[in-house]
């Protein structure tokens, strides 16, 4: 079966390859990472290894080209991997506050676009185990930002920034704000703090 699975790769190599090329050469990737259960022959248990997904899906913003996905794997989550995968890449990545990207930004041939749904998941965590009212009032406002993509889905690039800084701009900005005020009122040990503190980060 190792052999099958060994010769089924192999021949889908080519496939791969130009499947990379093809996603790469986009402007825009959405990317992540996820822990993956890996067989640790000889331990007689499973070890951690990782799979990063780079997604171009441009069908929120007019695009044309099919959305497509590509994934790698790697025994450990160490930055080098994202940038090896993304060496030849120019554009804008949309990532979560992984410290490993950060190398990616510092010749400015990546861009980092920050991912408003790690910053509402870290909200949503806290509102669903404790039901906290702060953490409600920052997915409602960050379920403004949402309303406003909806509405803007699938138009032109400048239409969409026409409107992100004629609404969402000021509905971010209060939203600083508000994060601001509020985070000093908070334990800074709590999950709530820790989520205010992601979001401004980013």
């Amino acid at each position: 079966m190792s052999g099958w699975v060994g010769a089924t790769a192999a021949a889908l190599q080519p496939l791969i390859d130009a499947l990379a090329s093809d996603v790469m050469a986009s402007g825009t990737l959405h990317v992540d990472d996820t822990p993956i259960p890996v067989l640790a022959p000889g331990a007689g248990k499973t070890k951690t290894g990782r799979l990063w997904t780079y997604v171009r899906d441009e069908r929120p913003l007019g695009g044309a080209r099919p959305p497509a996905a590509l994934f790698f794997y790697s025994p450990d989550r160490k930055g080098e991997h994202p940038r090896a995968h993304l060496k030849d890449f120019r554009g804008v990545i949309h990532a979560d506050g992984y410290a490993g990207f950060n190398e990616l930004f510092a010749g400015n041939a990546i861009v980092e676009a920050g991912c408003w749904a790690h910053v509402r998941r870290k909200f949503f965590d806290v509102h669903a185990a404790i039901g906290s009212p702060i953490a409600k009032e920052a997915l409602d406002r960050i379920g403004q930002l949402y309303g406003i993509e909806d509405t803007i889905k699938g138009l032109s690039p400048d239409h969409r920034r026409r409107e992100r800084q004629q609404r969402s701009q000021p509905i971010a900005k209060a939203l600083a704000n508000w994060a601001d005020e509020t985070r000093p009122k908070l334990s800074r040990k709590s999950d709530l703090a820790g989520a205010f503190r992601y979001m401004r980060a980013r």
